[in-house]
């Protein structure tokens, strides 16, 4: 049976298990997808041991993105990025990243065309930076904010884009186009929100990468009228390209983001019941 996995830390949110296992069983592949939980001081141990236990792929997660492209060999995409989120094994260990395309083919299933448009990106980690590189490559005009501004400035240097404080957030939110939260905050109920959600309007398009639950951003999107897309087809897409690398095939996208959907729902009636 082949051996697949996912490295985080946190971890126990991750819904990559079930969705590459169903895609396996709908391939037909005896292989076997799960969880790890990893610190940044265990990665290096972490991948060099799965590649001697003969792994065939790992996927990447928070917040340690950016230390495994240090890790591996990169391909070209990866190493402009500055953050690695797929490896593969075999007489290399090899790093891909898939985050950003997953995120553009989201955008694209929602009818959203990026090319000119003016995106609010939050945020300057891994994720942050497959997007960031991926909206420039489209055309998109482009502002980061962070909360360390020296990460936004790294990140908007690298990408041809604007950097900015949080002090600005306000006037950004009210006049961008597109705003991505590309950031944790919102994965776990209670979080603080980022912004004023009463400076959204219906023209705007609000996306939000995380995916476990429908966060206070898009709950103040949808109530602006606003359209608001969740992080399950990035998920899915992203996840699908990884899929695509390791083994070769076609990934089953439908069986894939109905897996994710229904773990999400079976979720939602358990915590009420």
């Amino acid at each position: 049976m082949e051996i697949y996995g996912i490295l985080g830390d946190p971890i126990e949110h991750s819904l990559s298990p079930i969705m590459h296992n169903a895609a396996f069983r709908a391939l037909g592949i005896k292989a076997c997808y799960q969880a790890y939980h990893v610190t940044k001081e265990r990665l290096r141990d972490a991948i060099i041991g799965a590649d001697a236990m003969n792994f065939k792929g790992l996927n990447i997660t928070i917040p340690l993105k950016e230390i495994a492209l240090s890790l591996v060999q990169a391909d070209e995409f990866a190493e402009a990025i500055g953050a690695v989120n797929t490896i593969s094994f075999g007489h290399e260990i090899r790093g891909y990243n898939t985050d950003g395309v997953g995120a553009i083919m989201a955008l694209q299933e929602a009818g959203t065309d990026v090319s000119g448009r003016c995106v609010l990106l939050i945020g300057a980690g891994g994720a942050s930076k497959a997007l960031g590189y991926t909206l420039a490559q489209r055309g998109a005009q482009i502002s980061i904010v962070n909360r360390n501004y020296k990460r936004a400035q790294e990140l908007a240097d690298r990408i041809g884009a604007k950097a900015h404080g949080f002090s600005d957030l306000r006037l950004l939110v009210i006049r961008s186009e597109i705003i991505i939260n590309a950031t944790s905050v919102g994965m776990k109920e209670g979080d603080p929100r980022l912004f004023n959600g009463k400076l959204l309007h219906a023209d705007q398009i609000i996306f939000d990468i995380v995916y476990g639950r429908k966060t206070e951003l898009l709950k103040d999107a949808i109530s602006a009228g606003a359209v608001a897309i969740d992080g399950v087809m990035m998920l899915v897409y992203q996840g699908s390209k990884s899929l695509e690398i390791w083994t070769g095939l076609k990934a089953p996208v439908e069986v894939m983001e109905e897996a994710v959907r229904n773990e999400l729902s079976s979720t939602m009636r358990n915590k009420y019941q």
